[in-house]
């Protein structure tokens, strides 16, 4: 293994990869079963061994390390952007995202600090992409994402139902009970891991039902719905 602009590289000739996207809070890493479960499954469905996790917080640099006996040192951390609903510092600024490429093998891991993207509005988009597998190779979600026109993100439908956006899963709120559509793009390990919890139920959600339900969250391996990058129906795009 070597080292090569903060990213660790593993010599191996490139191949169709695959990706895995893992959140480090307060220097614990999270829901790592989950992650190495989709692994699995991805590596059974394409025929081969997924490789091993292996000890992701002894290759995180010191300057992106931090812990939670720090955080409450230091009294927590100022939020990352203003204007970001309920996103608080402390757990925000704590957030370091590890981005894992692999096949039969591990290719490449990196790590960043992770900052969220403030998400105000979002275009609908109907598409009938098959992402099922976390591929590295993004190139069918990028090119979707140039319709957003003036929208910060887009939310994908397929035949007329609701998805997911390029980068998320969606949660949308009515009331006090929240809805996840029922069919997403790519069944990401929060997704997964809220419906076993019991926080959110899955529904067919038409775009246009959209109007029935108050606000769309976004959640994946490094939001939870408690980050609260949200936004209001009213602002979705048709």
């Amino acid at each position: 293994m070597r080292k090569r602009s903060g990213k660790y590289i593993y010599p191996f000739k490139f191949q169709d990869m695959f990706l895995e996207t893992i959140c480090i809070l307060q220097g614990e890493i999270q829901n790592r079963e989950g992650h190495q479960e989709r692994m699995q499954r991805t590596a059974s469905h394409f025929g081969f061994k997924a490789p091993g996790l292996p000890d992701l917080l002894s290759l995180l640099a010191t300057e992106l390390q931090i812990s939670a006996e720090e955080l409450r040192d230091t009294g927590g951390l100022q939020n990352i952007k203003d204007g970001i609903r309920g996103v608080t510092g402390q757990r925000q600024g704590s957030k370091v995202k590890c981005r894992i490429v692999y096949h039969e093998s591990i290719r490449e891991i990196s790590f960043e600090r992770y900052i969220p993207k403030l998400i105000t509005s979002l275009k609908l988009v109907e598409a009938s992409l098959d992402y099922s597998f976390k591929l590295a190779d993004r190139s069918s979600l990028n090119d979707l994402l140039l319709q957003k026109g003036t929208c910060d993100e887009i939310l994908i439908t397929r035949n007329g139902f609701i998805t997911d956006t390029s980068y998320s899963n969606v949660v949308l709120s009515r009331g006090e009970q929240f809805f996840t559509p029922e069919n997403p793009l790519l069944n990401g390990t929060k997704r997964q891991k809220l419906l076993r919890e019991g926080f959110i139920m899955e529904k067919a959600i038409h775009r246009d039902s959209l109007r029935e339900y108050d606000r769309i969250y976004l959640i994946n391996a490094m939001l939870d719905i408690e980050d609260n990058i949200s936004l209001s129906v009213l602002n979705v795009i048709y």
